[in-house]
């Protein structure tokens, strides 16, 4: 135990907004990766905005929670480790990662990280980026680099989310581990009984290649218990005989 209070995910930091839809959807974008702790700066159209609970999508904790702010060196007062988002660096120099080395960078340093983003036409001024500590910025087309608010927001978020724990692979969480290996033979087994009965083995010669041939077909899947139960439920069904 190192003592260490956990890492804080970062705080999303939207600079001069202009529509409260789009602030909507970079909610909706945050939550869709764990993260709620929005900041706004001077919102074009004022805060609270009733265009942005509907673009929010469920949403509502990020947009409730939401600090509005008047300048961004305001927005960031308090956090040690700012970003900010850019296609340029506008003139200032200054080190520039992608979204993913950000999230590495973020997910391992104490104290609080903001991500800030620009305006909607105009992205962040250069005085915006000056307060960073570093630009974060991803190849992107040169003839179209065009990404709206809640896109450059989504990038962010995956990253940081793939870092943080409690977000699980739907693939991993939903699957089940892998089946072991004496359920594929049984099942494997079942289908050469089935076969066999009904005169698929044929020449002789050729039944051990297609023997191998059907078990490499059905290895290549990372089967689990659950789908291995389904399929011999299906060679069970198909090895009675038929119903009038």
């Amino acid at each position: 135990m190192s003592g260490q209070p956990p890492v804080q995910p970062p705080i999303i930091v939207l600079v001069r907004p202009q529509l409260g839809e789009n602030i909507g959807k970079a909610a909706r974008a945050m939550l869709n990766f764990g993260l709620t702790e929005m900041r706004l700066v001077s919102p074009r159209d004022g805060w609270p905005n009733p265009d942005a609970g509907p673009s929010a999508s469920g949403a509502d904790i990020v947009l409730e929670k939401a600090e509005v702010f008047e300048t961004a060196a305001d927005a960031v007062a308090d956090c040690a480790h700012v970003y900010a988002t850019t296609v340029r660096k506008r003139g200032v120099t200054k080190p520039v990662v992608t979204p993913a080395v950000a999230a590495q960078e973020t997910s391992t340093v104490q104290g609080r990280t903001a991500i800030l983003f620009g305006p909607e036409r105009s992205g962040l001024e250069t005085d915006d980026v000056a307060l960073a500590r570093k630009i974060i910025t991803v190849p992107i087309n040169p003839e179209f680099g065009s990404l709206n608010l809640a896109q450059a927001v989504i990038l962010c978020a995956y990253e940081w989310s793939k870092q943080a724990d409690g977000l699980a692979s739907p693939t991993e969480a939903d699957t089940g581990p892998p089946a072991p290996q004496a359920e594929l033979d049984a099942m494997i087994a079942h289908l050469y009984a089935l076969l066999e009965v009904r005169g698929y083995f044929f020449p002789e010669d050729r039944v051990p290649a297609t023997k191998r041939n059907l078990r490499t077909l059905l290895t290549q899947a990372e089967w689990n218990s659950g789908q291995v139960k389904t399929v011999r439920g299906v060679l069970t069904a198909l090895g009675k005989p038929p119903r009038n």
